[in-house]
């Protein structure tokens, strides 16, 4: 017999689902089969089993491979395959993999038959193009299986019990059926953007040939969307506020990099305010140390509000889910935040099915055991409830993290200087800091202005060729455009 609330959400569905599809971009895939993967001891056993038996194809679109032990392990495996005749296309972030991965590692896999390609790297005719990253962790076999996860590939997510080291808190999916077809197509977008664009699909790779039997712990059959994320669609971002919107009794959050926007905050504040059960799961200390600190300077809008927040303690919680009622749950790459909701190329699965949702909410209740709560107390301050140690997890680079960040400090000086909101105490050393950065760009302006005036007119000769090229080249293009059609 249906509940109330059945009833309710049954009424809403078709105008949701036609909400989601049109906010997204994505429309909703029925027919699927999904399995939950929590951290690097399910995810890695599964792609690695899952590449062992490919046949056809393997597509790594991977924001980090770190020239460790484990991305020593996962190169092995590629070109394993490779060396078989199966075609491997990986894809990687140059951002993220500054530092991270040396020169060696990729030419290695480029000399045993790997096709590998870098997103973005930086270019005279693009200054800022290396802001938007490719944040993506999606793995796709043969067409028909693919993983969708928040994990890179490094030591970090596996651990190092001998040298006491917790392997990173994160989460995935394996995803069977016809929504493979749509990640399949988001790497093939991704490979267009960094090259010559994939070959015309072959017979045996039509999307009738996805659908196949669920694997053991797959849950079917399921419907989901894949939202593939460019930059400056923020499809996701309108997800996540028609979530919140549309939530009635729980909104689940589990966040590596939380900096939420403003409208963003105001929908988890109103669902709050509304009787929803809203929390937020961070880290407790980040692999950046300044992101928490800048995670917390937003904080009290939302404890004000009703939202409950909690740190995890120990290593690294780098997971990015969500789960709303028994009716929908996230998994994928996108932070909260605008570098991951505008910024990047990011890729999620939004699920829609009751049992799996459940799943999630099990899998939160269960984190949350190794978490700290964070409660407002008298004189309003905002601190931890109980006294759980925390560990620290070791520092790594990440162009996500640093530009949401910048944000977050960005938005806290436009407050201070416009006076647009009340800073909170926790904002005070952001501001202390900027101002201590402007006095000393202050006094490097006076005393030795050519030090400023020259790398000023270096970016302004920079931009100036950038943008006569680009001129240059679209009239040219356009040119071309009317010789064809003169001569048709």
């Amino acid at each position: 017999m249906l509940t109330e609330y059945d009833s309710a959400v049954t009424d809403l569905f078709p105008l949701a689902n036609q909400m989601f599809s049109r906010a997204s971009g994505a429309p909703l895939q029925e027919g699927n089969a999904i399995r939950l993967l929590k951290d690097a001891a399910e995810n890695y056993p599964a792609w690695a089993s899952a590449i062992a038996s490919a046949r056809r194809t393997i597509h790594v679109e991977m924001y980090v491979v770190h020239d460790d032990d484990t991305g020593r392990r996962f190169a092995d495996a590629l070109i394993a395959q490779a060396q078989r005749g199966v075609r491997v296309r990986v894809i990687y972030d140059w951002f993220g993999g500054l530092g991270n991965t040396r020169g060696r590692f990729w030419r290695a896999l480029r000399a045993a038959g790997v096709e590998v390609r870098v997103y973005n790297p930086p270019g005279l005719e693009s200054p800022f193009g290396w802001v938007s990253r490719d944040h993506r962790k999606v793995i796709v076999v043969d067409g028909c299986v693919a993983f969708v996860s928040g994990l890179c590939v490094g030591d970090a997510w596996s651990g190092d019990p001998a040298r006491g080291r917790d392997p990173w808190r994160d989460t995935g999916v394996e995803v069977r059926g016809a929504a493979v077809a749509e990640i399949e197509q988001a790497f093939a977008d991704s490979w267009a953007a960094t090259g010559p664009p994939l070959p015309p699909a072959t017979p045996d790779a039509a999307p009738e040939a996805f659908a196949r039997a669920p694997g053991a712990g797959l849950e079917a059959p399921v419907s989901l969307r894949v939202v593939a994320s460019v930059p400056n669609t923020a499809g996701i971002l309108r997800m996540d506020e028609l979530v919140a919107a549309l939530a009635r009794q729980r909104l689940w959050l589990t966040d590596a990099y939380y900096a939420g926007t403003t409208p963003y905050v105001q929908a988890l504040r109103a669902a709050a305010r509304d009787g929803v059960d809203v929390r937020l799961l961070v880290p407790g200390s980040s692999d950046v140390p300044v992101v928490s600190p800048l995670s917390r300077a937003g904080y009290r809008p939302l404890l004000e509000a009703g939202v409950r927040i909690f740190e995890w303690n120990g290593s690294m919680l780098h997971a990015k889910t969500a789960v709303a009622d028994d009716r929908w749950a996230r998994v994928g790459s996108t932070n909260l935040n605008l570098t991951s909701w505008i910024g990047n190329r990011e890729l999620d699965v939004v699920v829609e099915d009751a049992a799996f949702a459940r799943a999630m909410a099990a899998m939160y209740e269960v984190d949350l055991g190794r978490a700290t709560e964070i409660v407002l107390v008298r004189h309003a301050r905002v601190r931890a409830q109980g006294g759980a140690s925390r560990g620290r997890p070791p520092t790594s680079s990440s162009g996500g993290r640093a530009l949401a960040g910048a944000m977050r400090i960005g938005n806290t000086v436009s407050a201070a200087m416009t006076n647009r909101r009340v800073l909170e105490p926790v904002e005070a050393h952001i501001a202390l800091l900027a101002g201590v950065a402007a006095a000393g760009l202050t006094g490097i302006g006076l005393f030795f202005p050519r030090s400023i005036a020259y790398p000023v007119a270096v970016v302004a000769a920079w931009f100036a060729g950038t943008l006569l090229l680009r001129g240059v080249r679209l009239l040219a293009g356009a040119r071309r455009g009317r010789a064809r059609d003169v001569r048709r």
